[in-house]
């Protein structure tokens, strides 16, 4: 049984979690194997009718997910709401993709040729601890959708919500076997999902070392495998644009879910001419930030999630040029302040290294050419945001910019009708937007004489 922690005062739930053995697994995977043919032979209007079935129960039960995740992960109750209903989100959105699968009729000599996309069969979904249920959402809604079985392992430390989800999946009339939850260890697992024969495919969301393993295991097979790993965004900010709003934005983009987030501007690149005005106003943004109980509707940022993980970030702050802080409670609890950290070298670790947590590096450039340079200078490439009043100027530093996902006036990154995924060390494959679903079949050409 693995014992969970409330990152909010430090004290053990009441939540005890089994954590599944080799063998365990082994049968999950198995059963899941023995429903794939069922489900997949399902009429699209009727998995279409499930995946919907599953979505509105998710909705009605949005409140309780939310606040497990408060418990189990410190995540903002706000934020917690907003996640439970991106996992619905997700579900309506791909529940029209069985109706929509369409394969193609080409052009041939002597007969008919056409494309068909069929299921792979068992699909694994691997998902970190920062976002437990919308990162789960955006595997298994498409995968479904395509008429596969998935087995999801949740992070050890927030399994809480995948569990639900598995039981609100079979409350909604999926059959059993289709959506299996199989909380435990990465190295067990984790492990067997990547190398048992009848999972065809893996899909894995955490750090960029762990999926280089997953990578090379998968190889073995040559399984299929999509990988979201690490980043080390840049947040762009140009003297044109409006300087107090580019300032009044930064926290959110770094800060939200303190900080545990693969997609955090932890590096703000800001153009010399605007570095002190930029740097004055973002210690008033991050000096009035709400650091509190996440279960406060007002709470803007909550602890971390571990005693570990506030142990690893405490350590790059230590000893860096921190220009400022702003608050977060005493007592019990992973708590941490959000961090400003002034930086003029690029070869120090807060600036380079994946942090996850509060804290976040400043400094300033002098070209355009320059902050493309710098924002390029990483192993990453997963988002970033540029701030500029000139267009053209946007344009020109997404395309030249190295990562998968931009905004420009604006630090969204996530949209689940939209393709996610990075550059480089930052992953491999797309998630979301509406080709997800063919990225969980294969693609048969069927040639027909006349």
């Amino acid at each position: 049984m693995t014992t969970l922690i409330n990152p909010t005062t430090g004290e053990a739930l009441d939540d005890e979690v089994p954590s599944a053995t080799e063998a365990e697994t082994d049968a999950a995977i198995e059963r899941a194997q023995e429903a794939f043919p069922a489900w997949r032979d399902v009429a699209p209007g009727e998995r279409a009718r499930l995946l919907r079935a599953f979505a509105a129960v998710v909705d009605a039960h949005n409140e309780e997910l939310a606040r497990l995740e408060v418990r189990n992960a410190g995540h903002t109750i706000g934020n917690a709401r907003w996640e439970a209903g991106n996992v619905r989100d997700c579900l309506n959105y791909y529940s029209a993709a069985p109706e929509r699968l369409f394969g193609r009729q080409i052009p041939v000599a002597g007969g008919i040729d056409i494309t068909i996309h069929e299921p792979l069969g068992v699909v694994s979904v691997i998902v970190p601890w920062n976002f437990p249920m919308p990162i789960a959402g955006w595997g298994f809604a498409p995968a479904l959708a395509a008429g596969n079985c998935v087995v999801l392992k949740p992070a050890e430390l927030t399994p809480l919500t995948a569990i639900r989800l598995g039981e609100l999946a079979l409350e909604a009339g999926l059959p059993p076997g289709v959506f299996t939850v199989v909380p435990g260890k990465g190295s067990v697992v984790g492990q067997r999902f990547v190398t048992h024969p009848l999972v065809r495919k893996v899909t894995f969301t955490g750090s960029t070392a762990v999926g280089k393993q997953i990578m090379a295991g998968c190889a073995d097979q040559v399984k299929r495998v999509t990988l979201e790993l690490g980043g080390k965004s840049a947040n762009i900010v140009f003297a044109d644009t409006d300087v107090a709003a580019a300032a009044a934005a930064a926290p959110g983009a770094v800060f939200d879910n303190s900080g545990q987030d693969c997609c955090a501007r932890s590096r703000i690149l800001v153009e010399r001419s605007a570095y002190e005005e930029f740097v004055g106003r973002l210690e008033e943004a991050v000096k009035a930030m709400r650091v509190a109980d996440p279960s406060r509707d007002d709470t803007e940022m909550g602890p971390l999630v571990s005693e570990g993980q506030r142990t690893s970030v405490q350590q790059y702050v230590d000893g860096a040029s921190v220009a400022f802080t702003g608050s977060a409670p005493d007592g019990p609890g992973w708590w941490m302040p959000p961090t400003v950290v002034e930086s003029t070298d690029t070869t120090e670790a807060v600036w380079r290294d994946e942090v996850f947590g509060p804290v976040v590096a400043v400094m300033p450039f002098d070209s355009e050419e320059e902050a493309v340079a710098l924002a390029n200078d990483t192993e990453y490439g997963l988002s970033g945001s540029i701030y500029t009043s000139d267009l053209g100027r946007g344009l020109r530093v997404a395309r030249g910019v190295e990562a998968g996902n931009l905004s420009v006036n604006s630090h969204s990154s996530v949209r689940y009708w939209t393709p996610f995924g990075g550059y480089k060390q930052s992953g491999l494959g797309r998630e979301l937007g509406p080709d997800a679903p063919q990225a969980f079949t294969e693609e048969k050409n069927v040639f027909i004489a006349h």
